[in-house]
């Protein structure tokens, strides 16, 4: 996460958590699936506290905070623990079609990076804005269930 986002624990935080590339992959059951028990696993092990939530094709909204440590970090966190598990996932699925596909983009967002990834997962630079108002709280809540 880079250092523009100065996030404080326990404030209430609207992210966007986006599939690199923008790629359709949670319209397979087995990885949207993963991703809400992951969620409900840092509901009850990680202090994160969801307000509301939606998961698109290609991207998860969030309305959340943590009590437990910065949000950014717990995003850190998840974002590195999914995107290894998610891919594991993808690897072993018998019926993905895509899955040649998805490895290939996978890896092919890795070279501008310069790195000694395998594959990248999720878009860098994910979307984080403080909810400074119950104005703004009540946009991005309208917003979230609006998409549903």
């Amino acid at each position: 996460m880079s250092g523009k986002y100065k996030t404080n624990t326990g404030n209430l935080y609207y992210l966007t958590i986006t599939v690199e590339g923008r790629i359709d992959l949670f319209t397979r059951k087995e990885y949207a699936e993963f991703i809400e028990a992951n969620i409900n696993y840092c509901i009850e092990n990680k202090g994160l506290e969801i307000f509301s939530y939606c998961m698109m094709p290609s991207h998860i909204h969030l309305i959340a905070r943590t009590f437990d440590y910065n949000i950014s970090k717990w995003l850190r966190d998840y974002e590195g623990f999914t995107s290894r598990k998610l891919y594991e996932i993808i690897q072993n699925h018998t019926g993905e079609s895509r899955k040649e596909w998805l490895q290939y983009l996978f890896k092919y967002f890795t070279k501008p990076l310069n790195s000694n990834k395998k594959f990248k997962l999720w878009h860098k630079g994910n979307h984080l804005e403080e909810i400074y108002s119950q104005q703004f709280h009540k946009q991005k809540e309208t917003y979230t269930h609006k998409i549903r």
